[in-house]
């Protein structure tokens, strides 16, 4: 019996060799994660998972109506965006832009620590001052018996751009986007002071498909005097455009004496773009704009013609964002820890 025992403990550490060497080998690719499509054509993703950062951050968005600041992990705060922002009944692929969008523009919010006008504590507004928001229960009620499914989706597209942002010269961009254009986006500098070399209008035929393509607004002729604050001249006439945007839209018009800028045309009459034709018949003027919003940057109903063209999120953001690129929002892990 004596001279088994060195046999035995010589089988017995061949064993537990046999079983720690295959552990040793598996254990540092275990939660590695799997390569994307996204990681091959784009240069989007981070060496690190990118779940810790963005689970690390909070928003702190100023609900309005109930006079109080919620803290929101930061992609929660990217689905209430998403879910207010674009219907979910678009497609997936749109849905993730507009998420990446989403993104992109609260970190960028709160790098430059722009909360001028807000309460103490805040970092955005839950209304179109930022980006509307809503939070689960608020759109558990909206929704109703759609709401499983609709979350489902939503969180779907937000997964799948988690940890990305879109950047211009290795800084998140101003990532504008709009609801419906009149068939081209615009020139930042064409409706806002400052050009952005990355939101530069672009021909945008999807959207005439979409129901806010085309519109009328008919109001009376004393209406529409006292909004512009002048006097129509007796021939029944109604100005003279002055001159076209990049985007094909009213730059300006000379109207009762006054010149107004198409930006202003579209504010004091509450028009849906700048985009717009009148007639006056009797005491009445019919006003028809063509698009929904201010037009710059990424047009939502035309990101989803694109979606149902075939086409990804990331070729929809180079599209409607040029030059631009989808970077991992561990660069700025740094920064936003110090916020």
């Amino acid at each position: 019996m004596q001279q088994t025992k060195p046999l035995v403990i010589a089988l017995s550490s061949l064993m537990a060799i046999t079983l720690i060497v295959p552990a040793l080998l598996v254990l540092p690719f275990k939660d590695k994660a799997p390569i994307e499509k996204a990681e091959v054509l784009h240069e989007v993703v981070s060496s690190a998972p990118p779940a810790p950062v963005t689970n690390a951050i909070e928003v702190a968005v100023y609900r309005t109506e109930a006079d109080a600041v919620e803290n929101v992990p930061l992609e929660a705060y990217v689905e209430g965006v998403l879910a207010s922002e674009m219907p979910a009944e678009f497609e997936l692929e749109a849905l993730k832009a507009q998420a990446l969008a989403a993104r992109t523009y609260i970190v960028k919010q709160m790098l430059h620590h722009d909360n001028m006008g807000l309460p103490d504590g805040a970092n955005v507004t839950d209304t179109v001052l930022h980006q509307v928001f809503k939070n689960e229960a608020e759109l558990r009620e909206n929704w109703g018996p759609d709401f499983d499914w609709k979350m489902d989706k939503i969180r779907k597209a937000v997964q799948a751009t988690t940890g990305q942002i879109i950047t211009f010269n290795n800084e998140p961009i101003t990532p504008a986007f709009f609801s419906t254009s009149n068939g081209y986006t615009e020139n930042s500098e064409a409706y806002w002071q400052n050009p952005f070399p990355y939101l530069t209008s672009v021909e945008s035929p999807w959207d005439k498909v979409s129901p806010k393509f085309s519109t009328q607004k008919i109001m009376t002729v004393q209406e529409f005097e006292r909004k512009l604050n002048i006097k129509l001249p007796s021939d029944g006439s109604l100005g003279t455009i002055l001159g076209r945007t990049p985007g094909k839209r009213i730059e300006a018009v000379q109207i009762g004496g006054k010149t107004f800028t198409g930006r202003e045309i579209r504010e004091k009459l509450d028009l849906r773009s700048t985009d717009f034709t009148w007639m006056r018949t009797g005491s009445e003027i019919v006003i028809t704009t063509k698009g929904y919003g201010h037009g710059v940057g990424m047009s939502q109903y035309g990101a989803n013609g694109m979606a149902q063209s075939g086409k990804t999120y990331e070729e929809i953001i180079h599209y409607y964002y040029k030059g631009v690129n989808i970077s991992p929002l561990t660069n700025f892990q740094t920064a936003l820890a110090s916020y």
